[in-house]
């Protein structure tokens, strides 16, 4: 039985069907991605997405989709699917699907007539190519594949529109042709693993629309070029290979082999946990084959994000037992903190990374690699950066991390954002969190305790953590049990928002047992949620539970009501480090909400954030990294109390 299989009733209901998506990925940041009936509906879609260095730090769509057509007795049956104007989808080619799953490869399975034809895709792990693969189950007669690929060249930020400067000329290959629309991109290579023939039809398909950009206030029509066609005949259990990319193709014959090849590679998504473990892999990123790698933000915007790698990589590689790429990803990351710690450089590739929480992060990040591997490996591997950073704060040599009289640490975030909550909108923060921010000192606190318990303490150190066993309960605990946000001289955020958990989630915390259980059940009744924590309590004044409509009402709905599954995994942290073993049951049936997730939207993938009230539409990037770690941090946590 196929952990994730989709049927014909639902297939052929473009209700359903043109929601869920399908993303492949290299590790070179190109990628695959359409739905599971391969109609685009966002610009970002494409069967080739790809990075361009030499014009921008932006994917570019080139080949944007291929239809393919069945030919017999001379009649010709389209199985590609298009949006047009007033509703309208053409050529209608998901009436022909009968079953697609995901449990390997994408597996579309075709019924035309007495035609049965088998379709997989593959995206190579080091190359910008995909490989799609056909096979001819059952036919009765001579049948004839006919493939009209749709080419963009352009910005996943922009649109193609039908112009007079593209260069509509081709070049033969082997077994295909090559083209290039514009100056400044790579050729795209389009071969077969057998001789086909090539058509020579330029033609420009207008107005085919993407209804989720037009959900997301954005433009959403677009003319594609459709050079010509590809036709080649195929016989009853023979596989035809198409393959697109930026490079040519060598030993085109070998390619079936090539392709079994890759798919023995891929982990099965025969579960949750696989589904997840496959997400992660799919986010890895090592730009030209290099020796750097890294964890992209997510797809399909996202870039490499300082703050959401520290915070994903013990879920991303310690939790699903790859501890060597843990070490490679911080042998990545760590050069790069001690450029800006000494030298106050940002990374070419890491962004953000001179944001105040982003030292903190990092010492937490370290600390659940100890909780793993134990302090004598920490000690050996990263004792002097948690130094470094710890001595760096405490010598107020960050730009923007004040150290307090009190021990607490003071942060400016009136006019630009300081923490995750980093929506913006007219310029401004849309919560300008500013002051003694409550995670920052959480994280603080947690990280001079796990200095001292690594490196020894200091006198410095020492008097730090009394003060702050002090000064955090008298500035953060209010009235009613919970924390405030932050505090800023008289201000007091008063707003139920999660970012307490965070305090309540670090090993290490000033709060008594007794001020985390009552801040745990406030979050409990006001934040949370099947999909994630409320990032505002509907209680609190601006609640806006819809992360939905243009790019100005989400930036407002973001972190005022939207639920996000990454502070979920905090959440749970917490309550099983409060209930221990008689809390596994809850925060196993809080993870089967989110496995509902893994058949819709992006199949096999979580979202970035959903909306704060029912049904809880998933939004934003349709696979996110920290929401994936997240929930891979729970269930190993999970794990360890069963064997308990």
């Amino acid at each position: 039985m196929s952990y994730l299989k989709f049927d014909k009733t639902m297939l052929i209901n473009l209700e359903e069907s043109l929601l869920r998506e399908v993303l492949r990925t290299n590790r070179k940041g190109a990628y695959h991605c359409t739905t599971i009936v391969d109609c685009n509906t966002r610009k970002y879609h494409g069967v080739l997405v790809m990075p361009v260095p030499g014009l921008d730090d932006e994917n570019h769509v080139l080949l944007s989709s291929l239809d393919e057509t069945v030919i017999q007795h001379g009649a010709a049956f389209n199985l590609g699917l298009h949006k047009y104007e007033g509703n309208n989808f053409s050529p209608n080619g998901h009436k022909y699907v009968r079953e697609y799953t995901m449990d390997v490869v994408p597996h579309t399975v075709y019924r035309v007539g007495g035609v049965v034809l088998a379709k997989e895709k593959i995206f190579s792990k080091t190359d910008n190519q995909i490989l799609i693969k056909y096979t001819l189950l059952e036919a009765h007669s001579a049948t004839t594949l006919r493939f009209r690929p749709f080419l963009a060249f352009r910005s996943v930020r922009d649109l193609s529109h039908a112009n007079d400067f593209a260069n509509l000329s081709y070049h033969e290959v082997p077994n295909g042709i090559r083209m290039c629309l514009y100056e400044g991109y790579p050729d795209l290579y389009m071969q077969f693993n057998k001789k086909p023939r090539f058509v020579y039809e330029p033609y420009w398909y207008n107005n085919i629309e993407y209804p989720k950009e037009q959900e997301r206030g954005y433009e959403y029509k677009e003319d594609l070029l459709v050079p010509g066609y590809f036709e080649l005949p195929i016989r009853r259990h023979e596989s035809i290979i198409f393959c697109a990319g930026d490079i040519q193709r060598r030993g085109l014959t070998l390619l079936p082999g090539q392709f079994e090849d890759e798919v023995k590679e891929r982990t099965p998504r025969s579960s949750f946990f696989n589904c997840l473990k496959n997400s992660v892999h799919q986010l890895a990123y090592r730009p030209n084959n290099g020796a750097n790698v890294y964890l992209l933000a997510g797809y399909p915007w996202f870039k490499v994000r300082a703050r959401d790698m520290f915070i994903a990589m013990p879920g991303a590689t310690l939790c699903i037992g790859e501890e060597d790429m843990y070490r490679q990803l911080m042998n990545t990351a760590v050069p790069a903190l001690r450029t800006f710690m000494h030298d106050g450089m940002p990374d070419k590739v890491i962004r953000e990374l001179n944001e105040p929480d982003v030292l903190l992060w990092a010492v937490w990040c370290v600390q659940q690699f100890g909780l793993k591997k134990g302090p004598d490996e920490t000690r050996t591997l990263y004792g002097e950066l948690v130094r470094e950073i710890i001595d760096y704060i405490i010598a107020q040599k960050h730009p923007n991390m004040k150290l307090a009289y009190d021990g607490l640490l003071y942060c400016d975030g009136r006019h630009k954002p300081v923490t995750w909550m980093n929506s913006m909108a007219n310029g401004r923060p849309v919560i300008p969190r500013s002051g003694f921010i409550v995670e920052h000192n959480a994280l603080w606190y947690n990280a001079l305790c796990f200095a001292q318990e690594l490196n020894g303490g200091t006198r410095e150190t020492e008097r730090l953590i009394r003060e702050l066993n002090a000064s955090f309960p008298a500035t953060f605990v209010n009235e009613h049990n919970y924390l405030f946000d932050y505090v800023d001289g008289s201000t007091r955020d008063w707003s139920v928002r999660p970012n307490m958990v965070i305090a309540l989630a670090c090993p290490y915390s000033p709060l008594s047992r007794a001020q985390k259980r009552a801040a745990l059940d406030i979050v409990t009744k006001e934040l949370l949620t099947p999909k994630g924590l409320r990032s505002l309590s509907p209680k609190s004044n601006g609640y806006h539970p819809d992360c939905s409509g243009s790019q100005y009402e989400r930036d407002l709905a973001y972190h005022q009501g939207a639920a996000w599954p990454w502070l979920l995994g905090m959440y749970l942290t917490a309550y099983l480090d409060l209930l221990k073993q008689s809390g596994v049951s809850f925060a196993e049936r809080m993870l089967i909400s989110l496995e509902e997730e893994i058949s819709h939207h992006c199949i096999g993938t979580l979202s970035e954030v959903f909306d704060g009230n029912p049904p809880f539409a998933a939004r934003g990037a349709f696979s996110f990294l920290t929401s994936i770690a997240a929930v891979l941090q729970v269930i190993d946590k999970i794990r360890i109390y069963d064997v308990e």
